[in-house]
């Protein structure tokens, strides 16, 4: 489960990563935009200032036209002043055009509207020079001769500029639009591509680990199964063990006794002989009640005849004599019969989480309850002794049989830490 946790996450991080991706292009996108935005801006003032221009130029022709006007009543140098700021307007109008111009003009185009502008000027300076030495008429021919038409040309230049930046404008926001369509599909086809890829290795990754885990959810039953038909097993050679050694040589040990009291009776009073006889009964004797210990601790036989409680009851009695610890028991609720095959169960589990106080509590004091309720047995053992560490509570030999026989009996088992410290093993079983 871990696993699939962290492959998950792993999915997730990648996924962010893309739409990180996603996210730095779709800024690039924008950029882009802005860029098509200010080209876009920076045409209109271009055309704005060639407006400028052709507009003073046509100022320019005006204020000729009327110069050529015979009636005008005013000499040609009244019209000097507007001459000159028409040409304060237009050298302006040319320096920010030439800083915003789009379209890139040739070197000869340059030349060729620097050197027209200039020769007009000129020309405009030779004309008003004329004027003020009092040759107006032969300004005036000036004018209809030279000026009007390299004003006229100027004109055609400047629109023909207008044109160009026009075309040059549609041209760059064209381009722009198919770079920015281009960059768009192929980000659009390189993030379906990733996801896809992205997708298809995460289930493919989800679907191996899902089946890894089957293998070894199917490994941990059959190993769960295997245990539990090993503990079965022993049980069964316990009882089968017990079984003879309580009826074969219990009986073969009683009636050796017997046969020893019957001759003893045949020996003479007081002769060593019955001496000797009385000595070998009396280890006949030992060695039976060794036996029917013996059998007794293999498989108690009286949980069939009288019991789980009375068996518990008779196994606390001998604890303290084989394992040097005192046990107190509390019993409550009301006592149910409880079937032998759970009953056993219960019983080694007893067994052993008392061997486990015995041997690694450092107490020699331990706690049993025992509580039937609403249709549960409840089995508690506790000591406030050292307590288990925590690698010992998950691999220990002991306490994994323990959590097998629960497993058996369809009841669970519980580890824990009492307030008052060591360790308490509670053991519910369904009755």
């Amino acid at each position: 489960m871990s696993s699939t946790r962290s492959l998950l996450l792993g999915l997730v991080i990648t996924l962010a990563t893309v739409v990180a991706y996603s996210w730095y292009i779709s800024g690039q996108i924008s950029g882009l935009r802005r860029l098509q935005t200010e080209l876009t801006d920076r045409s209109r003032r271009d055309s704005l200032q060639l407006l400028r221009i052709q507009n003073d130029l046509n100022q320019i022709a005006l204020a000729m036209r009327d110069m050529l006007d015979s009636d005008e009543p005013y000499p040609l140098t009244a019209w000097s002043t507007q001459f000159d700021r028409i040409r304060a307007d237009l050298d302006d109008a040319l320096k920010q055009q030439g800083e915003v111009a789009l379209a890139r003009q040739t070197p000869e185009q340059r030349a060729f509207l620097a050197t027209s502008f200039s020769q007009f000027w000129d020309a405009t300076d030779r004309i008003f020079d004329l004027a003020r030495t009092g040759r107006e008429g032969e300004a005036r021919t000036q004018i209809r001769l030279s000026l009007q038409a390299r004003q006229a040309a100027l004109s055609t230049a400047v629109a023909r500029l207008l044109v160009q930046n026009n075309e040059a404008e549609a041209q760059t926001a064209q381009q722009v639009q198919d770079i920015y369509r281009q960059v768009q599909r192929q980000v659009y086809w390189f993030l379906a591509a990733t996801l896809a890829a992205i997708v298809a290795t995460s289930l493919y990754l989800i679907r191996s680990n899902r089946r890894l885990f089957a293998r070894l959810g199917s490994l941990s039953d059959e190993r769960r199964e295997l245990a539990q038909m090993l503990i079965t097993t022993r049980e069964s050679t316990l009882r089968e063990i017990s079984r003879e050694l309580h009826d074969e040589f219990g009986q073969i040990l009683t009636a050796i006794g017997s046969m020893l009291g019957r001759t003893g009776k045949h020996a003479p009073e007081g002769s060593p002989l019955r001496g000797d006889l009385r000595e070998i009964s009396e280890v006949a004797q030992t060695a039976l009640d060794s036996v029917r210990g013996l059998s007794q601790t293999l498989h108690p036989s009286i949980l069939e005849e009288l019991g789980l409680e009375s068996t518990i009851d008779w196994y606390l009695s001998t604890v303290e004599k084989q394992l040097g610890i005192t046990v107190s028991l509390e019993t409550t609720g009301t006592p149910v019969p409880v079937d032998s095959t759970k009953a056993i169960h219960v019983y080694r589990v007893l067994q052993e989480a008392l061997s486990n106080v015995a041997r690694h509590s450092g107490t020699t004091r331990a706690h049993v309850r025992l509580r039937f309720e609403r249709g549960t047995l409840e089995l508690d053992v506790e000591d406030h002794g050292r307590g288990l560490e925590p690698d010992t509570a998950r691999r220990g030999l002991g306490l994994v049989t323990m959590r097998e026989r629960a497993a058996i009996v369809g009841g669970t088992i519980e580890f824990r830490r009492p307030p008052q410290g060591g360790t308490r093993v509670r053991l519910s079983v369904p009755l």
